[in-house]
């Protein structure tokens, strides 16, 4: 039975795989690069399912089990990136992300058990979760191209790449608000079953229409101030600081202290 103590025989290897990776991107060697991270989405992968069959439940219930799936989807968004438009220094930032998150939850381990509450036990729960935690990836990825396109236009003067910068961060927004749009609607579906209502203002919902509604703040800003890189960028940097309080930061609300269903336990 594959148990929580058991990740550091996955982890490393994961981290060290995505690390060569990364690297071997950097020496121009692709087909290397994108081997290595393919046995690291399988390796890591391997566990995430082995911690599947042993829960006997999907691994999605904690904060600590949220962190695997985006460990899995930050790589999985820096090598999408890679080869759709060829940036080689996504790979390493994708990989100290994730690395980041997976050391987090070695430092700091959870108590796994398989018990989860009667509503949980629905089919909407995996896609729910799984298309919220590749929309973070997304999006992630999204604001760290913006930073460099930023980082271009200030420090280098190269606003012609800076904007194809932006228009590739635009592209991860686009895609990230709209798995964000069906894990909230697989949501409100959900509760339409579970508790008889689709929307109810808990707190984490609120958070979740606040990070939406920034994200299509953002979307238009930029359609209609495509040039103005700084403020875009600050918008983008608040929608995910939004969208951190709806992952995580809502169990520290006193608000959802002992009321709100979407704590994680």
């Amino acid at each position: 039975m594959t148990t929580w103590n058991d990740m550091i025989y996955y982890a490393v290897p994961t981290i060290l795989l995505s690390g060569c990776g990364a690297w071997m991107a950097f020496r121009e060697k692709r087909n290397i690069a994108l081997s290595l991270f393919l046995l690291a989405f399988i390796v890591f992968g391997t566990y995430i399912g082995l911690m599947w069959h042993s829960l006997e439940r999907p691994p999605m219930r904690t904060m600590g089990e949220t962190r695997l799936w985006y460990s899995f989807f930050a790589l999985v968004a820096g090598v999408i990136v890679y080869l759709r438009w060829h940036y080689k220094w996504i790979l390493g930032f994708s990989t100290i992300l994730a690395s980041v998150f997976i050391i987090i939850n070695l430092v700091r381990p959870e108590i796994h058990n398989k018990s989860m509450m009667p509503a949980l036990e629905s089919p909407f729960f995996v896609p729910h979760v799984i298309s919220y935690m590749f929309s973070y990836g997304m999006l992630g990825a999204g604001l760290l191209m913006a930073f460099y396109a930023l980082w271009l236009q200030k420090k280098k003067g190269d606003e012609g790449q800076a904007l194809h910068l932006m228009s590739i961060s635009d592209g991860l927004a686009y895609t990230g608000l709209a798995f964000l749009m069906i894990g909230l609607l697989l949501g409100a579906f959900w509760a339409k079953l579970a508790w008889g209502h689709y929307w109810s203002w808990d707190p984490k919902e609120t958070w979740a229409a606040v990070t939406m509604l920034s994200y299509l703040l953002y979307i238009h800003y930029r359609l209609s101030r495509p040039r103005k890189i700084s403020t875009a960028l600050w918008l983008l940097f608040f929608s995910f600081l939004c969208l951190q309080i709806c992952w995580y930061g809502v169990n520290f609300l006193p608000s959802a202290q002992g009321i709100s269903v979407h704590t994680y336990g």
